[in-house]
């Protein structure tokens, strides 16, 4: 198991060390903290951003439920803001080390964090922030956290895999969940442009904007189709694998549900865009294209929750890979919403709420977890 990702180290106990027993009792130093912050931190601003947007677009209503859910979109809007800081610090004093994290063969797929991060942050700025920003505010951090994701998104999409192809050394048996991740960040910006799509100026600048999240809908479901079935394939021929890389198996499950999201959004917004019949076929496409997908990620979904349950009988070390029980989960509840909204499907509404409750208990406890290891300094060490 490569270093980057495996349970966190035992606690040194040398005569230098500078900390009381109790906060960040398993590093050396407090300067630790920076040294191995890899990109992969970023999933948790993305898991925790999802529960709020999820909450937010559930086809019922719940009293309070709104007044939690920005709750939460603050909560990851700052922490995004935080993490950010303190990565800044990490390539301004460990510059090698942040650059060998693109060199390594497993973190380096984890760069496609990043950029979701600020999408899913962004998108919840006009779901939910509105409410205190005002819109014009959140129309504009929108626009701005959905343009650098998009941007950042596109050059992970080449830019990791060419590395992967020219550089990595990589085993028969080396393709995990976490192959997607530099490529699925195109199709977050899919399913959050279209809500972007009505705030642009009619004519060109809206067509251009809503043609573009259909091309790069096409970008990440095609890399993602390439990759789903080579993870299949090293199932089949060399099983599950180490314990620790056990949760990206729901990785899958992200592309599928962001796309059933995003083919259902942009059909409803192609008719500010479009002209008859082409309107039309986005929304129709949405239904046809959606719920057989839809199908494909609750098989899936099964599928990891078995071999994840399998695993933790054997033992499942925790580690950052644990934030992949949260957005992967998440899509499929947007993506359950959007049909059910859009069909009036009262079974798709509460399996929507059904999904919703499984990643608010999978967030709750990766999220303590996080918490309670990051005060001993263990995921920094």
């Amino acid at each position: 198991m490569p270093p980057l990702l495996t349970a966190p180290r035992p606690p040194a106990h040398d005569a230098g060390r500078r900390l009381p027993a109790g906060l960040l009792r398993d590093l050396d130093h407090p300067a630790q903290l920076f040294e191995n912050l890899g990109p992969n931190w970023y999933a948790s601003v993305m898991g925790t951003g999802i529960v709020a947007t999820a909450a937010a677009g559930l086809p019922v209503r719940v009293p309070g439920l709104h007044t939690a859910a920005t709750f939460v979109w603050a909560l990851a809007a700052a922490w995004l803001v935080v993490l950010t800081a303190a990565w800044a610090v990490h390539w301004t004093r460990h510059r090698d080390r942040a650059r060998a994290h693109a060199g390594h063969p497993v973190m380096a797929h984890f760069w496609g964090a990043p950029a979701m991060a600020l999408l899913t942050v962004g998108a919840g700025a006009l779901t939910l922030g509105q409410d205190w920003l005002g819109r014009p505010t959140a129309v504009a951090i929108d626009v701005s956290l959905w343009s650098a994701g998009t941007l950042l998104g596109l050059v992970t999409a080449v830019w990791i895999p060419y590395r992967a192809m020219t550089g990595h050394a990589t085993a028969p048996d080396a393709a995990f969940g976490g192959w997607l991740m530099p490529v699925v960040p195109p199709m977050v910006s899919a399913a959050t442009g279209a809500a972007l799509v009505p705030h642009t100026a009619a004519g060109q600048p809206r067509l251009t904007l809503l043609l573009a999240c259909y091309a790069m809908f096409g970008i990440s479901l095609l890399a993602s189709l390439v990759i789903i079935t080579q993870i299949w394939a090293r199932l089949m021929h060399h099983k599950v694998g180490p314990a620790a890389m056990t949760p990206t198996l729901w990785i899958v499950v992200g592309p599928l549900g962001q796309s059933v999201t995003a083919a259902d959004l942009l059909g409803a917004a192609a008719h500010s865009a479009l002209p008859r019949p082409y309107a039309t076929g986005a929304e129709v496409f949405g239904f046809l294209y959606g719920v057989p997908v839809w199908g494909f990620a609750m098989m899936w979904l099964a599928l990891a929750a078995a071999l994840t349950r399998r695993t933790a009988r054997r033992g499942l070390p925790f580690s950052l890979t644990w934030w992949s029980f949260t957005f992967p989960v998440g899509t499929c509840v947007t993506g359950t919403s959007a049909l059910a909204l859009r069909l009036h499907s009262t079974p798709l509404a509460a399996l929507a709420v059904a999904l919703f409750a499984l990643l608010l208990t999978a967030w709750v406890t990766v999220a303590l977890r996080t918490a309670r290891a990051a005060a001993r300094g263990a995921l920094f060490a």
